[in-house]
């Protein structure tokens, strides 16, 4: 687990609320808090698309980014910035997959709960913490290493600048 701290909030939330940049991570949940505090639980209600739509779709158990991301923006545009907000994104399952064969640890995808993403911005400051959950208690934490990694790796690449610490 790392905290990777964002000096420059501008870009980051442009790239969280108006670019693609995360699309491809899934919702755990979120709360924004501006004149009213908003929370959504990104678990897909069971029931709601058919058997069909799933399928074809892709739905996940949670939300994708992408379909929640319009939502969220419209919670935080305006003149006014947030007071605060609070997301936590899940790597998809293939992606996650990827990160736990190039770990090439003990741990078994299927043991793996998720590779999460926490976004909180705060007294305006905004921090990323890597975090993971396994279905066990393990010693190893060659994935944990794997994970904060790619975290650097993904921020890197998309001009993300951070202070770790």
């Amino acid at each position: 687990m790392i905290a990777l701290k964002i000096d420059d909030i501008r870009t980051f939330t442009s790239q969280l609320f108006v670019k693609e940049t995360f699309d491809f991570f899934l919702v755990k949940d979120a709360q924004i808090v501006t004149f009213n505090t908003f929370s959504i639980d990104g678990r897909i209600r069971q029931g709601y698309y058919t058997d069909e739509e799933l399928e074809e779709n892709r739905i996940e158990a949670f939300s994708y980014w992408k379909t929640l991301r319009p939502v969220c923006y419209s919670l935080i545009k305006g003149k006014r910035l947030p007071e605060s907000f609070h997301i936590v994104l899940k790597l998809a399952p293939g992606e996650a997959e990827k990160v736990v064969r190039r770990a090439g640890t003990a741990v078994r995808e299927e043991d793996v709960e998720g590779l999460y993403l926490n976004i909180r911005y705060e007294n305006r400051e905004l921090v990323c913490v890597t975090g993971l959950s396994v279905n066990y208690f393990t010693l190893d934490k060659t994935l944990d290493v794997e994970w904060d990694n790619t975290v650097r790796q993904f921020f890197k690449s998309k001009e993300i600048i951070y202070m770790e610490g």
